[in-house]
């Protein structure tokens, strides 16, 4: 290991930032990783991984590299608050493996980030890079921080960021390590982050280094789709399920966990599909309309009033309500670990289409399958951010700029034919879909390191 130098809803109480019938926060169900009630999450990842690679007779040697991670970087720097305060805050760096190309993955701001997690969501983002068949290698990081304004102001939130990217230093860069937004980051931190790299760069080479980041605001270097890539990934492919089952969205209900960025966008483009969504949860607590919430309209009232607290048009209900609510599909998009042993048997759905990341732990997987309940896995569900991404990625080295309609037409190319690689090895090894994914990113990656071979 190297160690270098919200909208919220309410619950079924009244009160604000303490609404939820189980808490502010969405309930870990089977307690925190490492209590000994369950296993980590990293734990959960290398599980998944030895079934495929069990199943495939993925090659010895090979299992033993993509068992581990390449690079692990902790950073613990020095922050001067807006009292004049100094704040030591801990940052981490996962970088998994890079034999398809660079290091690629999002930072999170969020006071649960710890080393197993960013192991867990850097192993992910190869399998997710591999899949959708992009240049790519895994890597993911973070900061133990709750980013909320409430807590540090925004000039607070700027120069931690930039002070956490000069820790990093040169382990990240355009050709090596490239990182994005995730949980509780945006296009002005990727902003932040890439003119403090750059700053750190000789002149001449500053302008041939803004892809150091990706989900920067367009001005600054992004790209149209961006903010939209992963909800609009999700939707694209329950499309596809949707067409391959018989099944009209017109009509249908959903429900949505997590309405950051990725829940609400797709949300708001399983509108025009004509579906309805009857339930949402968020950290705060969980709403619910039989008839439907307007995705539009409860985005709107969030930003009126920073969160969707006391949204009118629907009632609070408790966590093992919402998990409980009747829908054809559901979309988890929030934090990991909640379809578990627990409350897999409570779902009510047709389809999950995961837009988190580990939204379902093994057992739940397990019960999912015996309920026959379909699953789009994460890492194939979830990949058009990290496409879309790429996507920036390439029009930022070739001074390009791709029209919205451009991005989208590649995102939805590239994920549906991830699908379909996805749906022949499950029918190939007549296995689950979770399964078959990681048995086609390993496979991938076996290929390539037999033509490569291992250095010396």
């Amino acid at each position: 290991m190297k160690t270098a130098n919200k909208p919220r809803t309410s619950g079924s109480g009244t009160k604000r930032n303490g609404a939820a019938a189980n808490g502010k926060k969405m309930p870990d169900v089977n307690g925190p990783a490492g209590d000994g009630k369950r296993p980590s999450l990293y734990a959960n990842v290398i599980k998944q991984f030895d079934k495929a690679a069990d199943m495939m007779r993925l090659d010895g040697n090979i299992r033993k590299i993509l068992a581990s991670t390449m690079n692990e970087i902790i950073v613990n720097f020095p922050v001067k608050m807006d009292d004049g305060r100094i704040e030591i805050f801990r940052g981490y760096r996962v970088q998994h493996n890079d034999v398809l190309g660079p290091f690629k993955g999002g930072l999170r701001y969020h006071p649960a980030v710890n080393i197993d997690e960013v192991r867990a969501l850097a192993t992910w983002m190869t399998w997710k890079s591999a899949i959708a068949e992009i240049p790519y290698g895994g890597a993911k990081g973070g900061i133990q921080i709750d980013p909320s304004r409430q807590k540090y102001s925004i000039n607070e939130l700027e120069r931690i960021t930039r002070r956490f990217t000069f820790a990093l230093g040169n382990n990240i860069g355009p050709e090596y390590d490239i990182p994005a937004p995730d949980v509780n980051t945006n296009p002005q931190i990727m902003a932040w982050i890439m003119d403090t790299y750059l700053q750190m760069m000789p002149p001449h080479e500053r302008q041939r280094c803004i892809h150091v980041v990706t989900g920067k605001p367009i001005k600054s270097g992004g790209s149209l789709g961006r903010d939209k890539a992963t909800g609009q990934g999700v939707v694209y492919l329950i499309e596809r399920w949707a067409e391959e089952q018989g099944f009209d969205l017109d009509g249908s209900t959903y429900i949505v966990q997590g309405f950051g960025n990725v829940g609400s966008w797709a949300a708001r483009l399983m509108k025009p599909h004509g579906a309805k969504m009857v339930a949402v949860e968020d950290v705060a607590g969980a709403l619910y309309n039989p008839e439907g919430i307007d995705p539009d309209d409860l985005i709107a009232y969030a930003k009126e009033h920073s969160d969707i607290f006391g949204y009118p048009d629907a009632k609070p209900i408790d966590h093992m309500a919402f998990m409980g609510t009747k829908a054809d599909i559901f979309i988890p998009a929030a934090l990991e670990s909640q379809i578990t042993a627990l409350t897999a048997p409570m779902l009510k759905v047709r389809l999950v289409a995961e837009g988190a990341n580990g939204p379902t732990d093994p057992d739940g997987d397990r019960i999912l399958l015996e309920r026959g309940i379909h699953l789009i896995p994460d890492i194939l569900c979830n990949s058009g951010g990290v496409i879309v991404s790429y996507f920036e990625w390439l029009q930022n080295k070739r001074s390009e700029f791709w029209d919205l309609d451009e991005v989208d037409a590649k995102l939805k190319k590239k994920i549906v034919s991830a699908y379909e690689r996805v749906q022949g090895v499950a029918h190939h090894y007549k296995t689950d879909w979770r399964n078959a994914a990681y048995i086609v990113a390993l496979t991938r990656l076996e290929n390539v390191y037999k033509e490569r071979g291992i250095f010396p």
